[in-house]
């Protein structure tokens, strides 16, 4: 029985993170969290993309466009989606999940999901870098663990 388990340190290309502008105090504090995992696994600023897209809804284009590139081993997504008045809560919700697992799908390469989804701006405060941690360095650490999952099972 072969047992695999990921390991932070096998990326040798690129990582592409695809963050949302929308709710950007949020979003800028996740992909903060992204960065430090990225860096703390010696991947340097040369080997990072950080592109932009407008809300959590272009994340999913946007990472299968990422996802599809030669030189990107794995897809980081971060967003935040806060719930208001209106459903429009859960169909971004709904489309950005179902969207970033598709282009992860597609791709065969790692493309994870640090969207957080809240209630309240407080609520996604705390999964940005507050007391419940941040969904961004959850992102990036489960990306680089499964890129050397998949690594390791090629072998």
């Amino acid at each position: 029985m072969a047992v695999i388990e990921g390991k932070i340190g096998d990326c040798k290309g690129r990582v592409a993170i695809i963050c949302s502008r929308y709710n950007e105090t949020v979003t800028d504090a996740l992909c903060e969290g992204a960065l430090e995992v990225l860096h703390g696994a010696g991947i340097g600023d040369e080997r990072i993309d950080v592109i932009r897209v407008p809300g959590a809804f272009e994340l999913s284009g946007a990472a299968s466009h990422a996802a599809r590139r030669e030189d990107v081993d794995a897809v980081i997504c971060l967003g935040a989606v806060i719930r208001g008045e209106t459903p429009h809560f859960d169909y971004i919700c709904q489309a950005a999940a179902i969207g970033i697992m598709r282009a992860g799908q597609d791709s065969g390469k790692p493309v994870t999901f640090g969207v957080i989804s809240a209630d309240t701006p407080d609520q996604a405060f705390e999964r940005a870098g507050g007391s419940v941690g941040n969904k961004g360095a959850e992102a990036a650490t489960a990306a680089l663990e499964l890129l050397s999952v998949f690594h390791q099972w090629e072998k």
